[in-house]
């Protein structure tokens, strides 16, 4: 005898199944919205939003961080490294035993050079012009690297045109009028030469002017006999040319 299912909705109440029908009806189902962006989401894998993300760190504290204080134990060990770099400090020499000795050697060499130039001059200031070509002699010959060498030049020529060797002088006077270019002493001692025994009025004209441009005092006769002691000869020629005589 087979069971049977038998619909109960005959023993509700009519009440109930009024209800039931007016829920059924009036239920609506429930949507919930969920925002979805219109761009796709992409993983952030740039290196540079990565780097940009970073805190910022100022870089005082990247470049130096200061060592911790060591404690009692180890202030000497700390200590000893700085008192050993002072001593590699103190023992440091710059100059090798060689290069002072150099320069020691250049510096009593410039001293002779300026002695005997000196003792020249006072010589020439004497009248002595025998004694001081021997003194301006010593000097280019010997001193000859030396650029101060050439005003011993100067004073040889002068003393050179006072005893006899004018030729020797005025080519004397020509070289250092080239590699003393624009001192005056040489071009107006020049001038003097020129004109009274080579006869070049206008070479003599043309040194004579870089003189007194540079210097106008050689215009006067006491002063290149009284001031730079010229020997007579010169100065008688160098007479003759502002004369023209």
């Amino acid at each position: 005898m087979g069971a049977s299912k038998a619909s109960i909705s005959h023993l509700l109440p009519s009440s109930s199944l009024r209800n039931s029908n007016n829920l059924n009806s009036k239920a609506k189902p429930i949507q919930v919205k969920v925002p979805i962006s219109k761009t796709p989401l992409q993983p952030n894998t740039n290196r540079r939003f990565f780097l940009f993300s970073l805190p910022l760190i100022p870089t005082t504290f990247l470049l130096f961080t200061p060592p911790p204080s060591p404690s009692n134990s180890n202030a000497h060990t700390a200590q000893k490294p700085t008192s050993l770099n002072y001593s590699a400090l103190a023992s440091f020499e710059p100059v090798s035993p060689e290069e002072r000795e150099a320069s020691a050697t250049i510096s009593r060499r410039v001293s002779e050079a300026v002695e005997l130039l000196d003792k020249g001059r006072e010589l020439q200031a004497q009248g002595d012009f025998n004694q001081a070509l021997q003194y301006f002699t010593q000097v280019v010959e010997k001193y000859k690297d030396f650029a101060f060498s050439d005003y011993a030049r100067v004073g040889r020529a002068l003393a050179l045109y006072e005893v006899g060797d004018r030729d020797e002088a005025i080519a004397e006077m020509e070289d250092v009028s080239i590699s003393l270019k624009g001192y005056p002493e040489v071009h107006a001692a020049l001038a003097a030469a020129l004109y009274v025994d080579k006869h070049a009025l206008l070479l003599a004209e043309n040194q004579f002017t870089i003189a007194t441009l540079l210097d106008p005092h050689y215009t006067d006769l006491s002063y290149v006999k009284e001031t730079k002691h010229w020997p007579p000869s010169l100065v008688s020629s160098l007479q003759h040319f502002i004369s023209l005589s």
